[in-house]
This record gives C-alpha cells, structure tokens and sequence, in this order.
C-alpha cells in the first residue's frame, strides 16, 4: 500500500455527487491536503486499499454502501484514519449513531469550507495526540521488555519474555520464535498464542524457508491476507496480517520472529515492524548469551561428573558413592523447599563432596580401622576439597557443603568444629546424605547394614551429629522415596 503523497495530510472525499466532491478536493489542495475522491462507499473501499489516509471525509446517503456501511471497511482497512461525516439536517441523528461507531465527527450540508477544514485541523490534532501517546506507550513498553530481555540468562525466560512482549505489546495473536539448529536448517523454538484466540482453533505452521527467503532479500516480512504462502500448514482462520524480523548476530542469522494477527481490525505497519525489530536486536544479543551460557553450564557439569568419577575410581568400594549421596541429598533439599536452583547447588555439592580425598595418597579402604595417622590424614579431605575447589571460581558455591560437610551439630566434627546453625544447610543436608549412603552401601571391612538400621541409626544421632529437623525431614522423605522406587520396579537398599 503506497501513501498518496509523502509530507501533507492524506484525505479521500467521499461523496456521490460531483460537483461536491470535486469543489471539496480543489479547496483541501490549496489548503496543503494531499487529497483522493470517490463516487460511493465501494468506491472508497478500492482506494483504502490502494493508499493509506490520514482522513476520510464521506457522505451519509450514497448508493452501492453509504457512510454507515463504509465506517466498518474503514475500521477494518484503515484504523488509525479520523473519519468526518457529510449529512444534511433531516439526518442528524444517524450522523450522531454514526459518531457511535467510530466516526470522528460531522458536518451539516451545505457547509462552509473553512467550517470543513477547521474540523480537518482538529481530527488531525487528536491524531497526532493519540500518535504521540502510542508512542510514549511502546517507549515505555520497549524499554521494559528489553531490560526483562537484557536481565535473564535463562533461554527459554529470554524466549518467554519475547513472546510475551509481542504478545501484548504489539497485539498479535500469535508469536513464534525460530532458532538455527546449527546445522544449517531452523526449528519452532517458542510458539505463544494470544488469549482472544480459542485453543481450539488450529493456527497452523509456518514454513522457515519461505520467511528466510524474504527477510534475505527484503530484511523483513509484512504480509496483509496473502501471507498464506509462508505457512506450513494452513490455519483455520483467516490470517489478517504476518510480520518477521530476523534475529541476527553480527552479521549472521542466528533466527526469527514472526507474529500473526487473526483480528481484522488488526494489520501490523511499520511502526510495528520498527518496534519488533528493536525488540530482535535485544533479544538476539540475549540469546547469544544465553545459548554461552548454557554451553558453559554444560561444561560445567561434564566437569563436576568428570571430577566425580575420578573419586569414584579411586576404589571398587566406593563406586557410584558420589551420585548416589547427591541423589539422596536432592530428596532432602525439596523435601524442605528449596527452590530448583538452590537444588542444584546441593545436587552439585554433594556430588563433590569427596574430591578432596584425592590428595589422600594411601588406601584408606583397607580392611580394618585406620590407624591414627591414616585418620588424621582422611579428616584432611574436607580441607584439600576446598583447596582443589577455590582456583575455580564457577565452583565456588559448591565449597560450602564439600568443606563442611563432616560438621556436626554438636560441633565436634571437622575441620572447624562449628555447630548448629553455623554449619550451612547445604553441608548439613550432605552429611546426613553421606552417613545414609556409606551405611547402606558394602565397604572393604563390612557388608551393607539394612535400610531400617540405617535410618534408625539417623535417628539415634539427630540433635548430636545431625540437624534434628533435617534427621526427621530425611527419614520421612527416604522411605517415601524407597517406596516409589520398589513400585517402580527398581533396585533400593535392603
């Protein structure tokens, strides 16, 4: 759709008399109007479609679709145009219900031509107003997205809060997020749709190819009822407006955003598309990010199993000791509510919790007691665990529960001595997860004790070697635990 002309008010006639139309369209041009005329409403109609208007001065009563009529094609094509209606005396009410749905105001026949134009100047200047106060509500709006945007390292938060933002910031009823599968081909990534769409309705599929072709010749995409060709699969409703940014990194297509309006009222334009593209380029940057990071947070497990292993190996005994402390320590940490991420941390910890026994040199499962000196040498391991963590500073969180984990809450356990609530919850929780595991489990100087044995023995020691409310939280949770498991068919200890 092309403007009627760039830099002057933009105003179709609409009337079906001649002599009206043509003594209104002389006087707008000297007036600065770019102006367009039509005999009736049918006529009106093929010009919104052909030209975009600022405003559209029409007569009431005209044959094929008079005013009324032409109010609701104007809404659908042309919903930001200020409407003024043409009507003589004898019709004033439908002039005034004709205000009702949507037109701006009227004018009464025969007029005067400056009583024309001083209506023009005041639809124009509530325009302009409401332009103005649009644009201060998408600032304002873009400014909060792109700092939800800026403020999460989590891809499928940076996802949500895009969808969400085109959502409502820009009314569509559907958004859809695609992503490079960095193999060359794209895939649906996030998919969101609108709460004035039924669920029932299928919405269809989009068709990356298509898309990807345009935004590499145009750098965009905006569709109006004919963007049918970029879908995979149809949707049940009839698509009123398609518009997609690519999400690039440097200079690279790493994506793109597409949104879709079902609304006939509904037709996205360039304002739209500017907003949208601003909200890729954050968004881009983010996901870059975001996808780092997950990368360094794969490393950083592959790290901390790699380390877990490593402890695991260093005796048959002990095989599979650290997974399933940090899966029992798990149990424990949602049992009280902890939230996912802070169940990680314990997760991680206790999957560590060894590592320092890796500057233990000599076998320290050996059957038999340990003597003095090889004792003394096993309660360094908390320490050298510290030691091994501390140069790594992704680690860090993790020390808390490997460096103290042999506290105890009587504080007569090592290497510090501390007590009670001094000992941190992550290292409290990992005890009793340690004590559990290495009862339950065979060792070079004794067979397994029973699951009951173990527990009871938990019990026996709450308030002394163990946090009382944990030792209880635990022995609850276990065997509800155990009791999952058998139902499941899987392998618990006697």
């Amino acid at each position: 759709m092309q403007p009627v002309l760039e830099g002057r008010p933009r105003v179709l006639v609409v009337d079906d008399e001649k002599a009206i139309r043509e003594m209104l369209a002389e006087f707008l041009d000297m007036e600065g109007y770019a102006v367009k005329t039509a005999e009736d409403g049918v006529a009106a109609v093929n010009e919104l479609e052909r030209n975009e208007f600022d405003l559209v001065i029409s007569d009431l009563k005209m044959p094929r679709m008079g005013g009324i009529a032409l109010l609701e094609e104007i809404a659908k094509q042309a919903p930001s145009a200020v409407t003024v209606i043409m009507t003589g005396f004898g019709t004033v009410e439908t002039a005034i219900d004709a205000m009702k749905r949507g037109a701006y105001d009227y004018v009464l026949k025969p007029f005067k031509l400056d009583e024309v134009v001083h209506v023009l100047k005041r639809g124009l200047e509530k325009q302009r107003m409401a332009a103005e106060n649009m644009r201060l509500r998408e600032a304002v709006s873009l400014y909060k997205v792109s700092e939800a945007i800026a403020a999460s390292l989590s891809l499928d938060q940076v996802l949500e809060t895009v969808a969400d933002g085109c959502i409502h910031e820009l009314g569509a009823d559907l958004a859809s997020t695609w992503l490079d599968d960095g193999s060359g081909g794209f895939f649906e990534r996030q998919h969101l749709r609108g709460p004035d769409v039924p669920s029932e309705i299928d919405l269809g599929a989009l068709s990356s190819g298509p898309i990807l072709q345009r935004l590499r010749s145009d750098g965009h995409v905006i569709e109006r009822e004919t963007g049918h060709a970029l879908f995979e699969r149809q949707p049940e409703i009839a698509l009123t407006s398609l518009l997609a940014v690519p999400l690039k990194v440097q200079a690279k297509t790493v994506g793109f955003i597409s949104v879709c309006s079902f609304s006939t009222t509904k037709r996205f334009d360039e304002g739209q598309r500017k907003l949208l593209s601003i909200i890729a380029s954050r968004a881009a940057a983010a996901i870059e990010n975001a996808r780092l990071y997950e990368d360094l947070q794969a490393t950083f497990q592959q790290t901390i199993q790699g380390l877990a292993k490593a402890i695991d190996k260093m005796d048959r005994y002990t095989a599979g000791h650290s997974d399933r402390v940090a899966a029992y320590a798990v149990i424990l940490a949602r049992a009280i509510g902890m939230s996912e991420p802070e169940v990680e941390i314990v997760r991680q910890s206790a999957l560590m919790h060894d590592v320092g026994k890796i500057g233990c040199v000599m076998n320290l499962n050996k059957p038999g007691k340990l003597t003095v000196e090889e004792y003394e040498m096993f309660k360094k391991h908390p320490v050298y665990g510290r030691d091994i963590l501390d140069p790594i500073k992704f680690l860090h969180p993790l020390i808390p529960g490997v460096h103290l984990h042999h506290e105890r809450w009587d504080g007569r356990g090592y290497p510090l001595g501390m007590k009670g609530q001094e000992i941190p919850i992550i290292a409290r929780i990992i005890s009793i997860a340690d004590t559990y595991d290495a009862m339950t489990s065979d060792r070079s100087y004794r067979r397994a004790l029973p699951h009951q044995v173990a527990v009871s023995e938990i019990k026996r020691c709450a308030g002394s070697q163990f946090d009382p409310d944990l030792a209880d939280d635990f022995t609850k949770n276990i065997q509800l635990h155990r009791d999952e498991q058998l139902t499941a068919g899987k392998k618990v200890p006697v």
